[in-house]
């Protein structure tokens, strides 16, 4: 295999790594600057205040998203299975 096929199968990975993880990180992201504004607006300090709900609203992200991440890694996995013989040669 040329080093641009493996660049480009590195390419793949990293950018497969990045539409699986978005969704779940952006998540997190909203609901806690959500509780950091509340917290700030309202002088509570709580830790658990910042983790439940991250949890809950990630948990629901995953419900809703699951099959659709496991759809795309499946595929993905596929798709390089597929490719081992023209690395082979």
């Amino acid at each position: 295999m040329s080093v641009g096929g493996m660049v480009s199968l590195m390419r793949g990975g990293i950018f497969q790594v990045i539409i699986l993880a978005s969704p779940l990180l952006i998540t997190a992201l909203v609901v806690g600057l959500v509780i950091a504004i509340l917290q700030a607006t309202t002088s509570i300090q709580e830790q658990t205040l910042t983790f439940v709900p991250k949890v809950l609203a990630i948990l629901l992200v995953l419900a809703f998203l699951g099959g659709w991440m496991f759809t795309m890694l499946g595929n993905y996995t596929t798709n390089l299975f597929e490719m081992i013989p023209s690395m082979a040669g």
